[in-house]
């Protein structure tokens, strides 16, 4: 097996022959990648193979994907594909189809190519690279097929990509074994739910006691002390060499939204609980205490309040919440009674600032913006701050045959141009974004011209000034319009939160580290809310983004990542933990 190094040394020629199948039929993307040695690392490597096919003409990535064979296909049945191809699609079992399964995959390869010109394309090992169950593989050609052409070429050469990853781990003898690590532990995690039709885990229920009861054995398993505080946050500490250090904090949250994915929040626990184990292993310790924080809950699913773990140990907790009820009228103090959790010394959790060193959150980034680079992971330059409204319009409902266009008094009318107003005010800054999340006409009918409606308005930015200024613009713009109109409006302020912006000094490390793991160092905000906005009330924070495959769908059980990825991840943050200071 070839080391870097050694594809390093090799004259052209031979270093695209080294790589010959690794793109399907396609040794020119080798040939290409080859000027641009010598690479430091793996990760280099992928990236000049990417950036071969990111620079070819678009016939020439059309020709790669044509080389590709269909699943199950002819080709496969005749014994007729490459060495990689057979393996691949023995690995997930194509190769014992049932008849009814051979059936499905050949009208489905035939719909497939007629609706898009190209053979599908799966990396069919999968995230883990063991291989996906046929069910999924089918699960995944249909959902698919709903594609856009611009939408499913790109997927398509993003699974292209993951297969050369794959065989390239398999040509150099790389096991991303982290990355296994975490992704078996989600899957684990993601079996324990309030729910037996999706994963669901909301705050103190038996399956979230059960998840964090799991993320201490493993955290005790990595070589740290672990307690359970009175919030429910499992805290794994790894000491420093020397007594009396400061800590630096890590983690992120274990509870879900309703039918959730496996890696919101998890990911954040998991890699570095599998780091800490990897330290242990070796005997080694940090200059300063390192704690890894399983924080109890940041969806607001049960009680409708978020952040509850990290605000205590940022000491930000709102005793009142304690008399918060669910849906069952159960008090949030009684559930965390009947979880022998004592609600009286939740502000004992509460840090000294002076103790805390910082604190860094790994999260999936729950977005396209990576996945859409070709990057695995990106820096976190800040959290998007937040307005949020309820706008009810009053109109005059009357009859929707007999009354002119001209003299309607139509409140959904009014809506459908403040929801344009939003997207047309919000698609300037790059941060700005703007939602019209809820959208009713209460006992609306269909021979009725509206007379009421209902919407929510929610305006993010990275940067406050940007955000406000919007937020200015759109309320004025709908009072506009429903001045013209001739629709009485009432605005209702839900939310108001500021941005909060990464420490610049932790930012620069984590770049550094992902620097030096032969990527490119690439920042973006976030625009979704995090432990990290809490725990800036504390300390520093900093955040690391992991790609999000499937077209960075989140919150979603279709949520996925790579182990690779987990592994490149794992490898950055351990390079952070040395370098930090």
């Amino acid at each position: 097996m070839p080391t870097i190094q050694e594809l390093n040394e090799l004259d052209a020629d031979a270093f695209t022959n080294a790589l010959h199948g690794i793109y399907e039929h396609s040794p020119w993307i080798a040939a290409r990648a080859a000027a641009a040695r010598p690479f430091a690392t793996l990760a280099a490597l992928k990236l000049a193979l990417q950036a071969a096919v990111d620079g070819a003409t678009d016939a020439q990535r059309l020709c790669l994907l044509r080389a590709h064979p269909e699943l199950a296909g002819k080709a496969a049945i005749a014994g007729e594909l490459t060495l990689e191809s057979t393996g691949e699609q023995a690995s997930s079992g194509l190769d014992r189809c049932t008849p009814d399964e051979y059936a499905r995959l050949h009208a489905l390869n035939a719909q497939y190519n007629e609706r898009f010109g190209f053979p599908f394309i799966l990396a069919v090992k999968g995230p883990t690279g063991r291989g996906l169950t046929r069910q999924a593989i089918i699960d995944t050609f249909v959902r698919r097929l709903d594609n856009t052409l611009d939408d499913e070429l790109r997927e398509a050469l993003r699974q292209v990509h993951r297969i050369a990853e794959i065989r390239l781990n398999a040509l150099l003898g790389i096991e991303p074994s982290i990355g296994v690590t975490v992704m078996d532990w989600c899957e684990t995690l993601g079996a324990i739910s309030d729910s037996d039709a999706d994963l669901t885990c909301a705050y103190m229920t038996p399956a979230h006691q059960r998840t964090a009861a799991t993320i201490a054995g493993w955290m005790r398993e990595a070589g740290m002390a672990v307690l359970i505080d009175a919030v429910g946050n499992v805290v794994g500490r790894y000491a420093a060499a020397r007594p009396g250090a400061r800590t630096l904090i890590t983690g992120s949250h274990y509870d879900t939204v309703r039918n959730g994915g496996k890696y919101d929040g998890r990911l954040g626990i998991l890699l570095p609980t599998a780091l800490v184990g990897r330290l242990h292993e070796r005997g080694e310790r940090l200059p300063y205490d390192l704690e890894v924080i399983a924080f109890a809950e940041e969806e607001g699913v049960r009680y409708r309040s978020t952040f509850l773990g990290s605000s205590a140990v940022a000491g930000g907790f709102d005793l009142a919440l304690l008399d918060a009820r669910d849906a069952d009228g159960i008090l949030l103090r009684d559930a965390l009674a009947a979880a022998s959790h004592d609600p009286a010394t939740i502000p004992a959790i509460a840090r000294d600032p002076a103790t805390v060193l910082g604190f860094v959150e790994v999260h999936i980034e729950q977005g396209p913006v990576l996945l859409e680079r070709g990057l695995p992971l990106g820096v976190v330059s800040a959290i998007a701050g937040s307005s949020r409204y309820l706008v009810e319009l009053k109109g005059v409902a009357s009859h929707a045959g007999t009354t002119p266009m001209g003299m309607r008094r139509d409140a959904a009318a009014a809506a459908a141009e403040i929801v344009l107003l939003v997207e047309s005010r919000c698609s300037g800054p790059a941060s700005l974004v703007g939602t019209v999340g809820q959208l009713e006409v209460p006992a609306g009918s269909v021979n009725v011209i509206p007379g009421a409606c209902r919407l929510s308005l929610d305006i993010r930015a990275a940067d406050d000034a940007t955000r406000l200024a919007a937020v200015d613009e759109i309320l004025a713009g709908i009072s506009a319009i429903c001045a013209r109109r001739g629709i009485q409006e009432k605005l209702y302020k839900l939310l108001e939160i500021d941005a909060v912006p990464c420490a610049p000094r932790l930012m620069a490390q984590l770049g550094t580290a992902v620097e030096r793991a032969g990527l490119p160092s690439f920042e973006l905000p976030s625009g979704a809310g995090h432990d990290a906005m809490r725990m800036a009330q504390l300390t520093e924070v900093a955040m690391l983004f992991v790609r999000c495959s499937n077209g960075g769908i989140s919150h979603n059980p279709l949520e996925t990542m790579t182990a690779d990825d987990a592994e490149i991840t794992a490898q950055v943050l351990l390079d952070f933990f040395h370098g930090f200071h």
